[in-house]
């Protein structure tokens, strides 16, 4: 019961991630009409800065250590790269299609973990998150496909990157004494000065045209979608696997699309819910699998020796 009161836990967390995120398109694009890119990033990420150094003061106080901060730039770099590839696709294609690609993660991410531990999942699985992809497909599309632009390549490459930078978190941290504040804290001041050194100059001159409303905004994306999302991502993919994650994550679309139909009046007809019932059956089916997959493994690694019993236990 424990165990699965936890794994219940974790899923609600990330599909939390996944709504605040869904949620944060609405508000980028509104941001990006009065800033650029690189600003609206710098901006978001030194809100989201300041937030957890002064989460830091109160619950951690301890200097990283070597290998801790290493950890933090790494995984800085890659949501910077991420960011930037995802803000600037939806820049230049429509959102339809940046949200088929962007959910493309959820095939590239179980790819890069069982490379990683040499240990394929079921083709179960896979045929799942394809059935997750084509509700994705369904839900965005409404009008069909078109060619492909700048923007459809970029949203590629940002599934490409986000996917290694969900393994890669997975990999960096698993069974490591890090604080989550601090390497999280490390990787959005990463982010934060990413966005500055593209242009500084707007960083600091813009500040004073900003209204209300984009104040909000800004603390909505900073707070919201960047300290708890990347926080609780951290504190949930240190607790299941990179493909788990992934899959719940892939729930993105389906938030933004409700928030659009809720607050910006968008329509959604039969096919836009029959893709998200396939996007949510898909989701669920793939949990599933791959939760009996790592019960299994580990069943078959804690029957070794009981040493390894131990481990697992532990772990």
């Amino acid at each position: 019961m424990k165990s699965t009161w936890d794994r219940l836990n974790v899923d609600i967390a990330l599909l939390a991630v996944a709504f605040v995120w869904g949620s944060s398109y609405l508000v980028a694009k509104d941001l990006t009409t009065v800033m650029s890119v690189p600003a609206v990033l710098g901006w978001r990420f030194l809100v989201a800065s300041a937030a957890l150094g002064a989460l830091w003061l109160l619950r951690v106080r301890r200097i990283p250590g070597r290998a801790e901060v290493w950890t933090g730039v790494l995984l800085g770099l890659t949501q910077a790269a991420v960011l930037f590839l995802e803000t600037f696709g939806v820049a230049h294609t429509q959102a339809s299609n940046a949200g088929l690609v962007i959910s493309l993660t959820v095939i590239f991410t179980p790819l890069l973990d069982s490379l990683a531990s040499r240990r394929w999942l079921p083709p179960s699985f896979f045929i799942a998150a394809t059935v997750s992809v084509v509700g994705v497909a369904l839900l965005v599309t409404g009008g069909g496909f078109r060619t492909p632009t700048v923007g459809d390549a970029l949203m590629l490459g940002a599934a490409a990157v986000r996917a290694g930078h969900v393994t890669l978190m997975g990999a960096l941290t698993a069974n490591k004494p890090y604080s989550s504040i601090t390497v999280t804290l490390i990787q959005s001041a990463i982010c934060a000065l990413v966005g500055i050194a593209f242009n500084p100059a707007e960083i600091l001159g813009s500040a004073a045209h900003f209204s209300s409303s984009i104040w909000l905004n800004l603390a909505y994306l900073g707070l919201a979608c960047s300290v708890f999302a990347f926080l609780v991502q951290l504190w949930a993919v240190r607790r299941t696997s990179a493909s788990r994650a992934s899959l719940l994550m892939g729930t993105e679309p389906v938030w933004a699309v409700l928030v659009g139909v809720g607050l910006a009046g968008e329509t959604l007809g039969w096919l836009g819910v029959l893709g998200a019932t396939l996007i949510v059956a898909g989701c669920y089916a793939g949990q599933k699998i791959e939760a009996h997959f790592r019960a299994a493994r580990g069943a078959r690694a804690g029957a070794v020796t009981p040493t390894q019993m131990v481990q697992v236990s532990n772990s």
